[in-house]
């Protein structure tokens, strides 16, 4: 099936035909092989249409042969330079909250209990 091609060797072939799962590229006349949808580019592809059409002329680096099923795997991802993934951004710090707790029952000057003011709640609302 395929003497002349060899596995790790780049190829340019023309995309014969696109279905959702990937793209068929033919690399001549009897020799077509699929590049899968995760292999077109680096990063997600939602759609293999706004990526590539019928009739395009793409390199391909052969990654697999399996003789056996008559299949070849294609990646055009695999001649592409990797783009350089920006650092991950460092998290701020988190600060630990800290709690001061009063152990006076006696209130603060200028500072009204609840139980206060509730008596003075009382009084207004019967005026």
């Amino acid at each position: 099936m395929t003497t002349k091609f060899e596995t790790g060797n780049v190829y340019t072939g023309k995309v014969t035909g696109i279905q959702p799962y990937g793209a068929f590229v033919a690399l001549d006349e009897e020799t077509q092989g699929l590049v899968h949808i995760s292999e077109i580019q680096h990063g997600f592809v939602k759609d293999i249409n706004e990526h590539l059409k019928v009739g395009d002329e793409v390199q391909v680096k052969l990654l697999s042969i399996d003789e056996a099923a008559g299949k070849m795997s294609l990646s055009i991802r695999a001649t592409q330079e990797a783009p350089e993934r920006p650092e991950p951004k460092k998290a701020p710090k988190k600060r630990q909250a800290t709690t001061t707790v009063k152990t006076s029952s006696a209130p603060q000057e200028g500072f009204n209990t609840l139980k206060d003011k509730l008596q003075e709640w009382i009084e207004q609302s019967k005026k």
